[in-house]
């Protein structure tokens, strides 16, 4: 029984916000219908090829669900659409263009009225109302406006994170949410309405560097992949041309570091380094002293030596490496799910069970191909074969 059982979500969604939230339902047992266009499905579908054929982005979204394809346009796939979110719903989500769903009948306002029970979640750029309301949204548009691009990248250079942080973050609200209200709901019998923004979520996770700048100080450079206010904290090359992470926290590691990693105890005694705020404005000199001292070492030594004074470290890994991460696979944290051209491995969700049948264990089923399930869906709300067949032929699924 996994927490979620019992629980369905119709989604109408694409690329990854949404999904990313529903997917996330899905691992905790929820049933997700997804509901795609005729032919075309989920964009995301089409980004690239790159996972046996399928798109990475919309593997990493979309297992375990159910797909159910309908032209929403069209009067009767409207009517199959809103009795399946009558007989069988709980959650709506939806992250289609503005207003785009309240002009299908979609609104929590519309679909209270005859369920009054029912969790509706928008997600969208910038939220429901404000001038930015209408705008697009995609997540390099909304890292610029959230200030994100602002404090990360080189002095020279802005750069947005790799992954698509503005999606995922608002994917994560609009699942805890979405726990909450169904918990909410379990004490009042009431549903809710959620609107999730994305500009609005990568914001709260602006932290420090918004209070950093607050009152019109200064705010944090763009310093790489180094600590805009803390050093040394970053990559730093060693002898042999790989590269190395570390991080320093407070005084005792900056003496360890002086002491047993460079081996020059005296910088530890010096005005100009007695501080971090005065490391990280002598941040030009000092990393000069430490690529210095590196320059002599393969990075396995400086490594060794990290680990001697219990200063942080860590690999600057590409994918290959996290494929074949010895952590992950010492926890025993990928699984297989099928996809329509073949199995993958997946990473099991974080904070699950690390062991092979041990019950709760998120739920892993397939990816589906596109419209997979709607002729099982259809028949669930008693569409003969025959009726399902004219739908068909009329285009509304």
């Amino acid at each position: 029984m996994k927490p979620l059982s019992g629980i369905t979500v119709v989604t109408l969604e694409h690329a990854i916000a949404a999904p990313f939230a529903t997917r996330q339902l899905a691992d905790l047992g929820a049933r997700v219908i997804k509901v795609e266009r005729p032919g075309v499905g989920d964009f995301a579908r089409g980004y690239d090829e790159r996972v046996r054929g399928v798109a990475s982005h919309f593997v990493w979204t979309n297992r375990s669900k159910e797909s159910l394809t309908l032209d929403v346009k069209h009067p009767e796939a409207q009517a199959i659409l809103k009795r399946l979110i009558r007989e069988q719903g709980d959650v709506v989500v939806q992250n289609l263009a503005p207003g785009a769903a309240a002009r299908l009948g979609l609104s929590y306002e519309a679909l209270s009225a005859g369920k009054p029970g029912i969790i509706v979640c928008d997600i969208s750029g910038y939220g429901d109302d404000g001038p930015y309301r209408d705008k697009k949204a995609y997540d390099l548009l909304i890292q610029g406006e959230s200030g994100f691009l602002s404090v990360t990248g080189t002095p020279e250079t802005p750069s947005k994170a790799g992954p698509s942080i503005a999606d995922i973050s608002a994917g994560m609200y609009a699942y805890t949410n979405i726990l909450a209200a169904l918990l909410q709901r379990q004490q009042t019998g009431q549903g809710c309405r959620i609107d999730v923004s994305m500009l609005e979520s990568l914001v709260e996770w602006m932290s420090y560097p918004l209070y950093y700048a607050f009152d019109g100080a200064p705010p944090p450079a763009r310093t790489g992949a180094s600590h805009a206010t803390i050093y040394p904290y970053g990559p730093f090359p060693a002898g042999d041309g790989k590269t190395v992470l570390l991080g320093l926290q407070n005084e005792r590691e900056w003496v360890a570091f002086c002491e047993t990693v460079l081996q020059r105890p005296e910088l530890a005694r010096e005005e100009r380094f007695s501080s971090n705020s005065r490391r990280n404005a002598a941040r030009d000199e000092l990393r000069g002293i430490i690529v210095t001292a590196f320059a002599a070492l393969t990075a396995e030594e400086v490594v060794a030596r990290l680990e001697r004074a219990s200063i942080a470290n860590a690999q600057a890994n590409a994918m290959q490496d996290v494929w074949n991460h010895p952590q992950l696979a010492a926890r025993d944290r990928w699984r297989t799910v099928e996809t329509q051209n073949g199995p993958v491995p997946a990473l099991l969700p974080p904070g699950t069970a690390s062991r092979r049948g041990v019950q709760g264990e998120a739920r892993m089923d397939p990816v589906p191909a596109l419209g997979q399930h709607t002729d099982r869906i259809l028949a669930e709300l008693g569409y003969a074969p025959g009726d399902i067949a004219r739908l068909r032929d009329a285009k509304a699924i």
